[in-house]
């Protein structure tokens, strides 16, 4: 299996997102969202822009307060945090204001939870620094009850699930194995996560590898997902 990037639609769109936020005038608000469930490839796809670009990653954690999260941003801001929470406050405001970068937090759903998701707010409003808050498929309806960081939304993004376009394209990149249109919406209905999508490649390139096959069409796949069905499949195949 190829171990590439996949830029696929999500990644596509998300990409296009930053870059007209980087663009974006002083006076509008510059918090985004971007949301979708799991496996969609939500967090590979904020890392991977991160390394490509400089800007501040800090992931959420259970239980995080506003003096634990502003000391993770100081701390990739490569400063040292104060003990209390308003002087790291200031420390980070003051270098934002110097040195502009966009700060992307992921697994919002727990500072939602804690209320602590308004440290960012604040911090936004006062640095002008763009802010990308990255949270599950229902990340959208729980800051509802935050009307003052809606307000700042400049735009959301929702990761989708993948089609056969989506799977077409992750297959040409990762597998040098062929598959028939058939196989592939065939895997459109058995999955539509990156996460469980490569699980099944990695399983149907061992058995392909083994049984020497090629090209995979929807009657061999069949076979080859389903142990139990696979010999017959096979030397039906052959």
């Amino acid at each position: 299996m190829n171990k590439v990037f996949v830029r696929t639609k999500n990644v596509k769109k998300f990409v296009a997102l930053m870059e007209e936020v980087k663009q974006l005038p002083a006076n509008i608000p510059k918090i985004v969202l971007v949301f979708g469930e799991y496996g969609l490839g939500k967090s590979e796809t904020i890392k991977w822009w991160t390394f490509k670009n400089d800007c501040i990653y800090v992931r959420a954690n259970q239980g995080m307060t506003s003096r634990w999260l502003l000391s993770e941003i100081a701390e990739e801001l490569g400063e040292e945090p104060y003990w209390h929470t308003q002087e790291t406050f200031e420390l980070i405001e003051n270098y934002l204001r110097q040195n502009p970068k966009i700060i992307i937090v992921d697994e919002i759903d727990y500072l939602i939870e804690k209320h602590t998701v308004e440290t960012l707010r604040d911090l936004h409003d006062r640095t002008g620094c763009p802010i990308v808050l990255v949270g599950m498929g229902a990340a959208d309806k729980k800051l509802t009850r935050y009307p003052h960081l809606v307000d700042r939304l400049y735009k959301t993004l929702k990761f989708e699930q993948f089609n056969s376009e989506d799977i077409t394209e992750i297959l040409q990149q990762i597998t040098n194995l062929e598959f028939t249109p058939d196989a592939i919406n065939y895997l459109a209905t058995r999955t539509n996560q990156f996460r469980q999508l490569v699980k099944l490649i990695n399983k149907i390139e061992k058995l392909s590898e083994t049984n020497k096959i090629d090209e995979i069409d929807e009657y061999t796949l069949k076979g080859l997902l389903n142990e139990r069905t696979s010999i017959k499949a096979l030397q039906k195949v052959g």
